[in-house]
């Protein structure tokens, strides 16, 4: 299945238009890994624990919205977009969203 961020495909034509798509998920961050991203956070650099975490959960919601796609019998997705939110402390939500559509 092809996902995009944009409203085409080169080379592909889009016969139908099928229906919009989500995926999402909610993610705990753990005691642990808090702790030591706050280390990390003051010694300075990059957070490899909470990057792990977020393509994690961007993975959950992608592949979630493309069995979305799947099950409505759409073989892409175009227009993708990603957010993510903080909901309290520790949690993390990832949604995935798109318009499926039926390429030729």
């Amino acid at each position: 299945m092809i996902v995009t961020t944009t409203n085409s495909i080169q080379g592909h034509e889009i016969e139908e238009y099928v229906d919009l798509v989500t995926g999402q998920t909610i993610m705990g961050a753990n005691v642990v890994r808090d702790f030591m991203a706050s280390i990390t956070d003051v010694v300075g650099g990059r957070s490899a624990q909470y990057e792990n975490k977020l393509n994690q959960g961007k993975e959950i919601a992608i592949k979630e919205m493309k069995q979305e796609a799947t099950d409505r019998g759409a073989n892409a997705v175009i227009g993708v977009d990603l957010d993510f939110e903080t909901l309290r402390d520790g949690m993390m939500m990832i949604v995935a969203s798109g318009t499926a559509v039926k390429l030729k």
